[in-house]
């Protein structure tokens, strides 16, 4: 099982081509200990969900009519105890459990299994989000997509990475060659944006609903171009969006804005694209 504790990330493999190094591995000497302990984390939630993905576990309905399952309240329980006794003067905000110390300088935004409704129809494709957000900047993220064999993560300044090898969003910037995934669309398909949309659609190479976290692994790693989103939360996006801008790419909500709470949509490409799909998608949603 790759989903290790911090210690064990992988030291760097440097190769030699021409005259230039590229470091092509992390190395964990370089982690600073927010992320090692959000890794720990990650690692520690994977072993539970794992443990219930075969069925076997409660679910009950939210207020908001979504489902929480007896593993979303573990893991979540799991990782606030791991992130908490590392640094108890921080925030934590949960999907299960809230936000305490919501003020603090430093928040950690914790979504504990991403893609709950998937979960329980024991489809793969779930995650487990972890950020810290310093002074309302996103400055880390961990995103374990544990059933994928994924796991994702990256700090401000130090690059984007997946099970130790480095990310970089694809340099394909016409839209006649992109591959571009939407996910949850509702707002989007309500309005009159649903047209815009269509434009980009008509001329992209090949679209797809990936969805969750996996289409924004996909957008780092530089094997599609573009995600759009329009009914999202900060918790299912905050962590991907660090890996997606560490790994050259841009992310903003559907009007340019950059990650905050109050996050409703998404639009996550690389830099040219982003530009022109910016152009035909703002100012149809929230």
């Amino acid at each position: 099982m790759f989903l290790v504790a911090a210690a064990a990330i992988v030291a760097p493999i440097v190769l030699t081509i021409g005259s230039e190094k590229q470091v092509e591995s992390y190395n964990s000497e370089n982690a600073s200990d927010y992320l090692k302990v959000a890794l720990a984390a990650a690692d520690k939630a994977a072993g539970i969900s794992r443990s219930y993905f075969a069925g076997n576990f409660t679910v009950a309905t939210k207020a908001d009519r979504t489902p929480v399952t007896q593993a979303d309240i573990e893991c979540e329980e799991a990782i606030r105890e791991i992130i908490l006794s590392a640094f108890p003067e921080h925030g934590f905000f949960g999907e299960e459990t809230g936000q305490t110390q919501a003020d603090a300088e430093f928040l950690w935004l914790v979504d504990p299994i991403d893609g709950t409704k998937g979960f329980v129809r024991q489809y793969p494709f779930f995650s487990t989000q972890i950020a810290l957000m310093h002074e309302g900047e996103l400055i880390l993220g961990v995103s374990s997509g544990t059933m994928m064999d994924e796991l994702a993560w990256a700090e401000k300044g130090q690059g984007a990475w997946m099970n130790g090898k480095r990310l970089t969003v694809s340099d394909i910037y016409d839209p006649d060659r992109a591959a571009v995934s939407t996910g949850n669309l509702k707002s989007l398909a309500s309005g009159t944006g649903w047209s815009a949309l269509g434009e980009i659609v008509k001329c992209a190479d090949r679209i797809r609903g990936y969805g969750d976290f996996y289409h924004y692994h996909l957008l780092a790693a530089g094997k599609i171009e573009a995600v759009i989103e329009s009914d999202v939360n900060i918790l299912d996006v905050a962590a991907l969006s660090v890996i997606v801008t560490e790994a050259g790419g841009v992310f903003s909500d559907l009007n340019g804005a950059r990650p905050n709470l109050e996050i409703r949509s998404v639009l996550a490409a690389n830099p040219s694209l982003h530009e022109k799909y910016l152009s035909r998608l703002k100012g149809y949603v929230d």
